[in-house]
Order: structure tokens, then sequence, then C-alpha cells
């Protein structure tokens, strides 16, 4: 697998939405065998500086397992 992260600065906040007050992260996943799998996932946090961080760290550890 091959990570391709990309995050625009014209958007700090891609990869992010807020559902109800919580920030929530979501990304596609792009398989070895040309299927795809969309991940979510909550990060818990009203504050979209945690959320920021929080999505940061998961894209990092994505990265690091492909």
């Amino acid at each position: 697998m091959n990570a391709s992260i990309r995050i625009p600065g014209s958007n700090p906040d891609h990869h992010l939405w807020n559902n109800h007050g919580t920030w929530w992260c979501h990304f596609t996943v792009h398989l070895p065998d040309f299927r795809k799998q969309r991940v979510r996932r909550s990060t818990g946090t009203a504050s979209l500086t945690e959320a920021r961080q929080i999505r940061d760290f998961l894209l990092t550890v994505l990265a690091a397992h492909a």
C-alpha cells in the first residue's frame, strides 16, 4: 500500500467534518488489490484544533504502516 496524504494549504480542515458538535476524520485507503476502504473515525472532541492534531496523528500512523 502506498500512502499519499494530501492536506491542501487552502483547506487546513481537509478530511475533517463536524457532526453535531464532534469532529470526525474521514479518508479513503487504496488497497493493493485495487479495492478501496473508506475510513471514518470520531476524534472525540469539539475542538477543531484538537481534531486537526488527531487527524494528523491518524494519517501519520497510516503512512507508517503503508
